[in-house]
């Protein structure tokens, strides 16, 4: 069986051998109230998260390669599922328990990033469900994190993919995301890369495009993102802006993307 590879700036280390295991499509991979023993990370198939409301199964999310679920029991010990995990293909997973979890939190810091913004998100919405249960504003502190409402496109402003000249336009505000839709916190970038990142090279939350004071624009690479960001051949650092003109190469990952500007 092939070892967890670890890659940091320092380069690819061997970890742990993973503990992969396999669901048959239409399988029930762990039931609404069983004890959480472990997490999964999906490496093919897609995975259904339902959950029973009102006497009817809902379903939450759909899961796909690389996406993560059954984290909770990972955080605090004993919790039973709060909803079910379903089996729509036949679905690869790598179970994870709680030595590993250690481990690849130490190396992997986006599966953090991604925890952290799906709890905030959580705790954002039953926030608001309790001021809709009372009938007033609930004073509980939160991180703020939750999905915006859409951006509207600039029609200006845009990132053209290389290879395929597909181009994304810029949101119409200050910051622009750009990664791949995250179903796990249900987060939704401004520039969804998806179509043109089949190697899944791009993070969930990968940078920012961010429009200056003065007109100008800038790349910010976010925190966690895994596989870089890199303007005209050379890396960003981490949450240090880099200016970007017309005509620049911007590399997301492995994508490769021009940025343009009408009338530039």
């Amino acid at each position: 069986m092939a070892k967890f590879k670890v890659t940091s700036r320092e380069g690819t280390h061997d970890s742990l051998e993973p503990m992969r295991t396999h669901f048959a499509k239409g399988s029930v991979i762990f039931a609404e109230g069983d004890l959480g023993l472990a997490m999964y990370v999906i490496e093919s198939g897609a995975v259904e998260i339902r959950k029973r409301l009102a006497g009817e199964d809902r379903v939450l999310a759909t899961l796909g390669k690389g996406d993560f679920f059954g984290e909770m029991c990972m955080l605090e010990e004993d919790v039973p599922r709060s909803a079910t995990a379903l089996a729509i293909d036949d679905v690869t997973a790598v179970m994870i328990d709680q030595s590993a979890f250690t481990f690849i939190l130490k190396h992997n810091p986006e599966i953090a990033i991604r925890m952290m913004r799906k709890l905030a998100i959580r705790l954002e919405q039953t926030t608001q469900m309790l001021e809709n249960a009372v009938g007033h504003e609930v004073d509980i502190e939160h991180s703020g994190i939750s999905e915006r409402p859409a951006a509207r496109p600039d029609p200006n402003a845009r990132l053209v993919e290389i290879g395929t000249g597909i181009a994304f336009p810029l949101a119409d505000s200050r910051e622009t995301t750009v990664g791949r839709v995250d179903p796990v916190t249900g987060i939704n970038p401004d520039v969804d890369l998806t179509p043109v990142d089949a190697k899944r090279s791009i993070s969930r939350r990968h940078a920012r495009v961010r429009r200056e004071e003065d007109g100008s624009f800038s790349v910010v690479e976010d925190v966690g993102t895994m596989n870089g960001t890199f303007v005209n051949g050379v890396r960003l650092v981490t949450g240090r802006p880099v200016p970007i003109a017309p005509g620049d190469t911007v590399v997301f990952g492995t994508i490769q993307c021009r940025f343009e500007i009408d009338g530039a």
